[in-house]
């Protein structure tokens, strides 16, 4: 995203866009690569609420939200660059409150990386998780990634 200092992402967050929808997709590609037709589309507010209910010392993926989605509501999968846009606009709303904050920075990408478009990028994110206890590492030579250490052993099981 950019210019996020003019936006008003807390509006954003409470715009369903005629969301939550189901849609069914034909094109084989990516029935193939997502395991079936039957595609969800969740609200910005419904992954702000998710995101909302992960403890202190606990982890979530942006992956885990989008099956908990799709297992919740019929579908085969959730769809997926509106996810990743979304959980963007949680984090950024929840720096723009002042009450009732979203702990956005427990929410990981695949694989446990950190999501360089939260607010601060990586390295605010990675100063939240080491101040909860968390090892973040960096991977790679010349495309550097961030990522929790042992991330799949502090999955949070989703319960809402």
């Amino acid at each position: 995203m950019a210019n996020e200092e003019k936006k008003d992402f807390n509006a954003m967050l409470l715009n369903s866009k005629d969301m939550p929808k189901t849609q069914i997709i034909t094109d084989r590609k990516s029935i193939e690569k997502y395991g079936g037709n039957k595609m969800y589309f969740a609200p910005p507010i419904a992954y702000d609420r998710v995101m909302k209910q992960v403890p202190m010392g606990k982890l979530l993926t942006v992956g885990c939200i989008r099956e908990y989605f799709a297992r919740e509501n019929g579908a085969d999968f959730t769809e997926p660059i509106t996810a990743g846009i979304f959980v963007s606009i949680a984090a950024w709303a929840s720096a723009q409150r002042e009450e009732d904050p979203t702990p956005y920075w427990r929410t990981l990408k695949a694989n446990g990386e950190l999501n360089p478009k939260y607010p601060g990028g990586v390295q605010a994110q990675k100063e939240k998780l080491e101040a909860e206890g968390h090892t973040v590492l960096i991977r790679g030579r010349t495309n550097l990634k961030y990522v929790v250490k042992d991330y799949e052993a502090k999955l949070w099981e989703i319960s809402c």
